[in-house]
């Protein structure tokens, strides 16, 4: 099989090295870009790793573990690499697996990443008037050719995306247009979206939803779209748009449930009103121990909103064919079932920080690599959720309905797959090889590593 690169094999020992990819020009060090607002917090694009980013270095000293060979990186433009470093220093973990994605595909992804990066950099920016935020958002798209266009008033921390735009762009020109049609439609859909919740509250279920799908569900169509285009999957992955809306919700659903107290800390609120005006006059009435039992009814009633996701997402797993794109789909949902096993009827979503062990995700990334490992696991979860299942909780029944659900789908062969492995394809689902195994070696001591340096980062947060 070949390797991650996108003109040669990479062979185990050029895979183990710990490259350093800098911008080859002699422009002076960008500033620290640390973590991004609420697109990376609550959003899919970010959550497809279903890992935080954490402070990290600037270019000049940056060095970071990649997949690319030698002779990739040789053969990239400055302005390309300057996207990889970017990608690197916005987002480490999802940088470990977007090098790790194969052909032209890879710098699709990163290019497609670092637009709807800069993107939500805008709509998180608390120092725009809103008379200019509104149509930076809405006529985002267009500046995508625009050659020198670039934001030089942002006061975010991620700016350096926004001030440095016209690298980004014209890599962004330099795309297939197959990928440039995907990557603006979807910027366009967003920027709309963010536009329209950008004075409004998520009071309805409805709306819940269509919040998701703005800053989740799209990321989820789009890079589906990517996969289809560039031939390493077929064309219904990129046309089911229903399928890769519940991958992106069910993501952002999941960081949203969890994320409760933080959000509250910081004056935000994206659990929906409808959801939680059933138990408590305030949402943040369930920080106080005196309304637990409330706030635990809520968070149940919002976990099975979460679950019935599920079955989509082993339906759109089950149409992958391309190893690297599998794991990069699979990944972060195994971990956001096992973040959401975590949370269910769990009182410490309303006085801390709820996380599954480094060990439990490393295991996880280890053992997502094929479809029959991903049912195991969502098969697993789910069981434990069934355990936690509270006799007097008033979503029981409807929970209880979902788990059967999805022990259903992932015990049972699922039809959809069965019907698509009767048919000859281009890119099989073929096991294994001894480089993908190593590709998740690493990623996995990458994690490891990530999760293990970024602990100390949350933990001073909450408190």
């Amino acid at each position: 099989m070949a390797g991650a690169c996108c003109k040669c094999s990479a062979s185990l020992s050029v895979f183990k090295r710990s490259l350093s990819v800098t911008s080859r020009s002699s422009a002076p060090a960008s500033r620290p870009i640390h973590t991004w607002g609420r697109l990376g917090e609550r959003g899919a694009l970010d959550g497809w790793l279903a890992a935080r980013p954490s402070a990290l270095k600037t270019v000049s000293s940056y060095r970071h573990p990649v997949f690319l060979c030698f002779s990739c990186q040789e053969a990239m433009s400055d302005s390309l690499r300057t996207c990889y470093v970017y990608l690197n220093q916005t987002s480490r973990s999802f940088a470990a697996v977007i090098q790790a994605l194969d052909g032209d595909l890879r710098h699709a992804v990163c290019i497609f990443y670092l637009v709807l990066r800069a993107l939500d950099t805008v709509e998180d920016d608390m120092t725009i008037p809103v008379e200019q935020k509104l149509p930076l958002l809405t006529h985002f798209h267009t500046h995508l050719y625009q050659h020198h266009w670039q934001y030089t008033h942002s006061m975010e921390k991620d700016r350096q995306v926004l001030e440095d735009f016209p690298t980004i762009s014209a890599e962004f020109r330099k795309l297939g247009e197959k990928y440039q049609e995907v990557i603006v439609d979807v910027c366009q859909r967003m920027g709309g979206g963010m536009a329209e919740f950008l004075e409004k509250k998520v009071t309805s279920m409805k709306e819940w939803d269509k919040y998701c799908h703005y800053v989740a569900g799209l990321v989820g169509v789009g890079l589906s779209r990517l996969f289809s285009a560039s031939q390493l999957e077929d064309s219904e992955v990129g046309e089911d748009h229903e399928l890769a809306n519940s991958m992106g919700l069910f993501l952002q659903k999941t960081n949203i449930i969890r994320d409760y107290l933080e959000d509250q800390r910081d004056g935000r609120a994206f659990w929906p009103q409808e959801a939680w005006s059933k138990f408590a006059c305030r949402l943040e009435d369930f920080a106080d121990p005196q309304h637990l039992s409330a706030g635990l009814s809520c968070l149940n009633f919002l976990v099975t909103d979460a679950l019935r996701h599920v079955p989509d997402v082993i339906a759109y797993l089950s149409r992958l064919r391309n190893q690297s794109v599998f794991n990069f789909c699979a990944i972060p949902q195994v971990m956001a079932i096992a973040t959401l096993s975590a949370c269910y009827n769990n009182p410490m979503v309303f006085q801390g920080v709820v996380k599954i062990r480094k060990g439990q995700a490393v295991t996880l990334m280890m053992q997502a690599t094929n479809m029959a490992a991903v049912k195991s696991i969502i098969a697993q979860y789910s069981q434990e959720m069934l355990q936690k299942v509270c006799v007097s909780d008033p979503s029981r029944e409807r929970t209880l309905h979902m788990l059967s659900v999805i022990r259903e789908r992932s015990l049972c062969q699922d039809s959809l797959a069965s019907r698509a492995h009767t048919h000859t394809h281009t890119h099989t689902h073929t096991p294994l090889s001894p480089f993908y195994l190593s590709a998740a070696m690493l990623l996995a001591a990458l994690s490891w590593q990530y999760l293990s340096a970024t602990a100390n980062t949350s933990t001073d947060h909450t408190h």
